[in-house]
């Protein structure tokens, strides 16, 4: 009885040893071995959309798993934001980092439930967007100039979509009107495309929107543009003359798109995941068909690169926004 006793004690000291020793081996399996989410906090068919679905899949591709998107819009970001600081940070959340929840939103609203400085960490930035302001192609306007002449000739009497208060759009038109010492009545959407639909269907008369949302909708002749926002023209667009050609010399705004996770990733994935956006990112057939897009590739060399650039958004971003007095309320 005593040495049976011995052998099932023996027994199981041996199975607790093999398993402590399975255990990091356990721990360390490859990443990813189950599909990761990431979280997008615009609608579909919006430009962090496009670019977090064509990423995905290339990352899937390489890394033999799937990386499935996730809408969670509203508030220009601030709800996948949210969610996704909140998540595990183990690499299977992931979320795009972009302008208006990173760097804009912090300084607009009071009370989001996640701080944009501490609880992301940044792993690759993906590209940069030039905006368009578009309007429907019945408005008489053909120039920048023509259009502000008519919008301060009634003043508040025009309207203005944006992307939701706080995002990108709200912020570029906001600098825009200001400049020119016109007033436009906000019209906040949760989404560009809801935003398009409304200016082609003569709702709303015009607004800033990311190339990459409205690029097909300009080509097909159902928008006009008439300024970019970047100091050079676009390839995609040449004829579009920028709005600081049109006499608004230094007027250079944009967006940033960037793959982020929660804060504590481990870093040994955070930078596998570096290395695969910017693999991706380096492939040809990528960079052209973003370019198609309107978006302009920029990549950051490693994850504390793309945090400084992170950083300089927020504080730069914190200026526009104490500057213009943009608010919640607007």
């Amino acid at each position: 009885m005593r040495n049976a006793t011995r052998r099932a004690a023996l027994a199981a000291m041996l199975a607790a040893t093999a398993w402590a020793a399975a255990g990091p081996a356990w721990a360390q399996a490859p990443y990813p071995s189950k599909p990761v989410t990431i979280l997008v906090g615009f609608p579909p068919g919006t430009a962090t959309d496009t670019v977090a679905r064509m990423v995905g899949d290339r990352l899937a591709q390489r890394l033999g798993q799937q990386f499935i998107v996730e809408n969670k819009p509203g508030a220009g970001g601030s709800i996948a934001a949210g969610l996704g600081a909140r998540a595990k940070p183990d690499g299977y959340t992931l979320m795009i980092g972009a302008s208006a929840p990173q760097a804009i939103n912090p300084h607009v609203y009071p009370n989001l439930n996640y701080d944009a400085r501490k609880d992301f960490a940044p792993i690759g930035l993906l590209t940069w967007l030039p905006y368009l302001f578009v309007v429907s192609p019945d408005n008489p306007a053909n120039n920048l100039q023509d259009f502000l002449a008519a919008v301060k000739a009634k003043p508040n009497q025009y309207t203005y979509a944006t992307t939701g208060v706080g995002t990108t759009s709200h912020l570029v038109t906001s600098v825009l009107l200001a400049k020119a010492g016109a007033s436009m009545i906000h019209v906040p959407y949760k989404g560009s495309s809801q935003a398009q639909t409304d200016i082609v269907g003569g709702r709303t008369y015009a607004t800033f929107d990311t190339m990459v949302s409205s690029l097909a909708l300009v080509k097909a002749g159902r928008l006009k543009a008439i300024a970019v926002s970047t100091p050079e023209r676009v390839a995609s667009l040449p004829e579009v003359p920028t709005v600081a050609e049109q006499g608004y010399p230094g007027f250079d705004m944009g967006a940033w798109l960037g793959l982020i996770a929660p804060a504590g990733i481990p870093p040994e994935i955070q930078q596998k995941l570096a290395v695969e956006v910017n693999a991706v990112l380096a492939d040809p057939a990528v960079r052209d068909k973003l370019a198609d897009l309107g978006a302009q590739v920029r990549t950051t060399a490693t994850p504390a690169e793309f945090g400084a650039l992170m950083k300089s958004e927020y504080e730069s971003w914190g200026k526009v926004v104490r500057d213009f007095n943009v608010k919640a309320s607007d």
